[in-house]
């Protein structure tokens, strides 16, 4: 626990890099009495892969840890098997609570990398969802109308598209508001794409005589590809629990113009801090390889450990800088009874997930021997005692 501080250095550090506060003078009022805060972030366990991009509200979660204050990571097993409709332009397909199970294990094995798990309350909203029931469903219904909810640009823009909207996702906002009535929030942790179901927190505990919570909105990491929003699903993304040299290496490819964001939210510096290093940008006097180095390094350290990192950044300079392979690239020897095609020699060492994504990278000409561009069906045998670079810091030597 990080030592006493006053409200305002408390505010600065748990509000770093928000986008919105709703409201701040609340937040004060709430910190000035002296008592921990029941900070909430509730989580749809929906993809088993935790990025940086979710890290961003992970990691103002763990401020108001440090600072002393109830951190609750809440696991929506229920409202994961309805599927958010934020920023949806269709309809989320529902999840069997087999796989809710699943990629909510796969979610508090990596939630640790960011979070003390042994100061953090571990909660699930099944606790005092299921119990409601039919009737009670039906009393939670009756706190909103169709009118507040097509508010919402998302469910506004399928409304005039003529596409469908379920009434099981017009529920979702206020499922999601009433956890925060179950948990008696101070405060709750989001994207701004969540603006509307938080909002609705507010509004459900007003209405149980209960004070507001306080919303701290963090903004969208945009992704690897410096346009989308980071998404497994797009392939722009970086997980928190990638090796030092995988991490290092993508976050050093972003284009320039992501930097001071990546700064602030992705290796979580003040953003007063950012803003003198990006100075020294447009001065000139900085490189901009330079401080997407300090950016790398520092966002690796907050995962991996400094020691990691740095040596992470070193090997980075000597295989890119110096164009060196690193020595120790992972290698394999291929028989003469296996297959030896590119995509599953791939896939056998580890190096993409699928077939499908080594013929994507094949057919980019991201698969190379030198300067060869190798196809994805191609015999590996051939370039026996060679070293394919796969994407810009991937490298597998072809043993005899």
């Amino acid at each position: 626990m990080d030592s006493i501080k006053s409200v305002e250095e408390q505010i600065a550090i748990l509000t770093q890099g928000a986008a919105e506060v709703i409201e701040t003078e609340e937040l004060r009022r709430k910190l000035a009495r002296g008592k921990p805060l029941v900070a909430k972030l509730g989580v749809d366990p929906t993809a088993p892969v935790i990025t940086l991009g979710h890290a961003v509200v992970l990691r103002r979660l763990a401020a108001f840890q440090r600072l002393g204050h109830r951190a609750v990571f809440l696991i929506g097993d229920e409202t994961g098997r309805v599927g958010d409709p934020s920023g949806r332009s269709d309809t989320r397909p529902a999840l069997d609570e087999e796989a809710v199970e699943a990629a909510a294990a796969a979610f508090l094995e990596q939630v640790g990398a960011v979070l003390d798990l042994s100061q953090v309350e571990v909660r699930r909203n099944s606790e005092w969802l299921r119990p409601l029931g039919f009737t009670g469903a039906l009393e939670l219904a009756s706190r909103s109308t169709v009118a507040r909810m097509l508010e919402r640009e998302d469910f506004l823009k399928r409304f005039r598209d003529n596409q469908p909207i379920y009434l099981h996702e017009l529920i979702y906002p206020l499922m999601q508001g009433y956890d925060s009535v179950a948990l008696k929030a101070d405060v709750e942790l989001g994207a701004t794409e969540q603006k509307f179901n938080l909002l609705m927190g507010r509004q459900l505990q007003r209405e149980h005589g209960m004070e507001p919570q306080v919303l701290v909105l963090m903004p969208i990491l945009t992704g690897l590809d410096g346009s989308q929003k980071m998404s497994k699903s797009l392939g722009n993304y970086v997980a928190i629990n990638e090796s030092p040299d995988e991490m290092f290496g993508k976050l050093m490819s972003i284009p320039d113009h992501l930097i001071g964001e990546y700064l602030v939210l992705a290796a979580d510096m003040a953003p007063g801090e950012a803003a003198k290093r990006l100075q020294g940008l447009e001065s000139g006097g900085v490189n901009p390889r330079d401080l997407k180095a300090e950016m790398a390094e520092g966002t690796t350290a907050l995962y991996h450990g400094l020691a990691a990192a740095t040596a992470a950044r070193e090997r980075f300079a000597a295989t890119f800088s110096r164009r060196e392979v690193p020595v120790d690239a992972p290698a394999v020897r291929l028989s003469d009874a296996e297959r030896a095609d590119l995509a599953a020699v791939l896939v056998r060492a580890g190096l993409v997930a699928s077939t499908t994504e080594a013929r994507r990278l094949a057919d980019q000409g991201a698969v190379r021997v030198g300067e060869t561009r190798l196809g994805w069906n191609e015999d590996l045998r051939q370039h026996a005692g060679q070293t394919l670079r796969v994407g810009k810091h991937r490298f597998l030597r072809i043993e005899k």
